[in-house]
């Protein structure tokens, strides 16, 4: 598969077989990832980070992936400090820092940012985060994680949980379970169930997927409970956002009658809506989630950038 030079703007972009080639270099990736091997798979090559927004994990774990690959990073964490500040616009500033990387990562706060900025971009352009539009490589990451624990996805059980309207990483996933053949639960207020149309690209494609109020409905059917924080910076109205604020909140006793089996993720920052007591239950696996950033990410920057891994063979 031909990945060199392709832009990671949505999860739609890639098939199902493209999506697994993706999760099976990541697999190799490991060792590296965790610092016992030593990969020079781009030497020389750069990677720009523009981050609009702010960030802990992706920025992180992208930085941690370029130089796990032997790439350099550059970039800006901190609009303020830009020239955007002065008014410049976000194509002018991408035709800049194309001229200095020769990939790059874009978190904004606008949702469409990263195809615009694609458009205009002559080099890869990998969407990390684009207002409450998609979050792909959080997708791949949550798949690998998911996938690294079932084995496989089709026909699982996966509840989704907390801000379904606002939340990317849930808009992003929730098209990937469904070429995966998963069997979707969406539990959240009725303010922040999933958007029109992302409900009816489901039915488009005839996905199994139920909706909920009351997580106390699927909690011993399913197989995995990825849970979200409600999007305060995403409402328009201070108000609407006290309305749900704290409505669902994962502790110990609310995962009575769950399967042991069972996974509990969260792409994070988690403000209340996990308890800490669950961290040290078998069920907890965002921390793995979060590592799991870096070998994904390393299998997408070397893809895109056209690296030879016929060493990890």
């Amino acid at each position: 598969m031909d990945f060199q030079g392709r832009d990671v703007v949505s999860i739609n972009d890639f098939t199902l077989e493209e999506i697994n080639y993706i999760l099976d270099v990541a697999e190799g990736m490991v060792p590296a990832a965790k610092g016992e091997e030593v990969l020079d798979l781009i030497p020389g090559k750069i990677l720009a980070m523009m981050f609009y927004e702010p960030s802990t994990r992706t920025m992180l774990s992208f930085e941690t992936a370029m130089k796990r690959i032997g790439g350099k990073v550059i970039g800006f964490s901190d609009v303020r400090a830009t020239s955007t500040a002065k008014g410049e616009t976000l194509a002018d500033t991408i035709k800049m820092v194309e001229a200095y990387a020769d990939v790059i990562v874009l978190r904004h706060d606008r949702e469409g940012a990263a195809r615009m900025a694609a458009e205009f971009s002559d080099i890869p352009v990998l969407n990390a985060g684009d207002g409450a539009g998609q979050h792909p490589t959080q997708t791949l990451l949550d798949l690998y994680t998911m996938r690294s624990e079932l084995g496989y996805l089709r026909k699982k059980s996966i509840a989704l949980v907390g801000d379904l309207k606002y939340g990317r990483t849930v808009h992003s996933l929730t098209y990937a379970l469904a070429k995966f053949g998963a069997n979707l639960h969406f539990i959240a207020p009725e303010a922040l169930q999933l958007p029109p149309e992302v409900v009816s690209h489901l039915e488009k494609r005839n996905a199994s997927f139920e909706v909920h109020e009351d997580l106390s409905d699927v909690m011993g059917e399913v197989d995995v409970l990825y849970v979200t924080r409600i999007q305060k910076e995403r409402f328009p109205d201070i108000e609407e956002y006290n309305k749900v604020a704290g409505a669902f909140r994962i502790d110990t006793e609310s995962l009575t009658g769950a399967k042991k089996s069972m996974i509990i993720m969260h792409p994070l920052p988690r403000v209340d809506e996990i308890s800490p007591d669950v961290d040290g239950t078998n069920h907890a696996r965002y921390f793995q989630q979060a590592f799991n950033g870096v070998p994904v990410r390393m299998a997408l920057l070397s893809l895109v950038l056209g690296a030879d891994l016929g060493v990890l063979r």
